[in-house]
């Protein structure tokens, strides 16, 4: 009875160690193996490829960048990265009649234009300190030339920013622009007579075109 056991037990084994030869041997299909189920090289270390080989068939012994490493399977799933607020302006864009803030064709701010940029510019924008830079952008009507607007209105522009900063508010949110005659919001093409100071009705008429628009950079300029 023992000896029947040891036998099949040697049997067992030895089919083991068969199953593991021949499955060795099949991984290192394509190289030339010896007897000992080793891989054979050459003199310089390389593994002898036989006729059949071909790179799918590439072993991480002789080829290893041939072998496609194996991708890290994640055991718990990368939490997704939590969406950032986009930061609203709080900055309403604003305009001004120069009326309010200048006299007729003048560049210098009346105490009652300060006043009322004291009121309703200075305080919003030390309350929202995280507004980006404000364009102030200054027009005037087509009354003058073209190149006398242009200087009138970047001359306004730049008193408020003037303004502004003497209120504490950094320069550097600042900027300023001359848009001159251009986007005029009334045309008054029916005001007869000639387009100068003299014409009464034509400058009441063309007021509205006489403004300066504080808005946020990047914003289009909106009355209010």
């Amino acid at each position: 009875m023992k000896t029947s056991m040891l036998l099949n037990a040697f049997a067992l084994a030895a089919l083991t160690m068969a199953g593991i030869a021949a499955a060795d041997e099949t991984t290192k299909e394509g190289y030339l193996i010896d007897s000992r189920g080793n891989v054979v090289r050459s003199g310089s270390g390389l593994c002898v490829h036989t006729g059949s080989w071909t790179p799918a068939k590439a072993i991480e012994e002789c080829d290893p960048d041939l072998v496609k490493k194996a991708v890290p399977v994640a055991t718990e799933a990368t939490p997704a990265a939590a969406p950032v607020a986009s930061k609203k302006a709080s900055f309403v864009p604003y305009t001004l009649q120069t009326e309010t803030l200048f006299g007729f064709n003048k560049s210098d701010m009346s105490k009652a234009g300060k006043q009322k940029m004291h009121d309703e510019i200075v305080g919003k924008m030390k309350e929202d300190p995280q507004d980006e830079v404000v364009l102030i952008t200054g027009y005037a009507d087509r009354i003058g030339s073209e190149e006398y607007n242009m200087q009138l209105s970047q001359r306004r522009a730049d008193a408020v920013k003037a303004y502004l900063v003497e209120q504490g508010i950094d320069g550097n949110r600042i900027e300023t622009a001359a848009r001159g005659e251009a986007d005029p919001v009334a045309s008054c093409d029916n005001i007869k007579g000639k387009a100068n100071r003299n014409n009464k009705a034509l400058i009441a008429c063309l007021q509205p075109n006489r403004r300066i628009v504080l808005d946020l950079k990047g914003q289009q300029p909106a009355q209010k």
